[in-house]
Parts: structure tokens; sequence; C-alpha cells
């Protein structure tokens, strides 16, 4: 077991909370607690967030399907374009470089947090 194991276990758990609480949100957590102590090179980083939040976000859904908190015929046409998105985005991944991508999750975090605001 690695040292900070547990400190990884209860990061783990506040971005599952901030996924369970907003709908969302959890990878966002997630990516700065990794870059921090997972030890992994950018390109990695990346993807080992993907690998982590999409667990955490399957039980959220079950958790909000189970309690009639999703409307399943809304959501399919963006879980449809949603999984296009991912698959693509999948393809491209290493073929963009990191300083690019840092830029432009910043600008996506930034542009949402003014939305959400007003």
């Amino acid at each position: 077991m690695r040292k900070n194991s547990w400190a990884a276990a209860a990061a783990g758990g506040a971005a599952g909370a901030a996924n369970g609480l907003f709908g969302g949100g959890g990878g966002m957590v997630f990516l700065p607690i990794l870059s921090r102590w997972g030890g992994l090179e950018q390109r990695k980083l990346y993807a080992t967030c993907v690998g982590v939040i999409f667990p955490v976000c399957l039980v959220s859904a079950a958790v909000y399907l189970l309690r009639g908190g999703v409307s399943v015929m809304t959501a399919l046409p963006y879980l449809a374009g949603g999984l296009i998105g991912g698959f693509f985005g999948g393809k491209l991944y290493g073929k963009i470089s990191t300083k690019f991508l840092k830029w432009l999750f910043a600008a996506f975090l930034f542009y949402a947090g003014v939305k959400y605001l007003l």
C-alpha cells in the first residue's frame, strides 16, 4: 500500500461526493489530485482521470436512476452525442499538445463558471 493511500482515498471520496452532488464534476476534482499525488506524466494523467471517473459516474447515475431523478428520454440524445464525442476524443489522444489541452480545459472551466454564476 502506498504511504498516501488514505489521503488518496479521502480525496477520491471528496471527488465522488462532488460528482454525486453536482451530477458531474468529479473529474475536475480528480485531475488536480492525480496531478499532485499520482506521479504520472501528463498524457497518462488525463487517461487515468477518465478511467477513475467512469465508475464514479456509473455509481452516481445508478443512484439517480433508482431515485427517479433521471429522465432517460431527455438524456438519450446527449448520451449518443457524448459517446461519439468520447470516441473521437479518445482517437485524438496523443495527437494534441498537452499545453493546448491545459489551456482548453482552463478556458472551459472559466466559461462554465461564468455561465453558472449568471
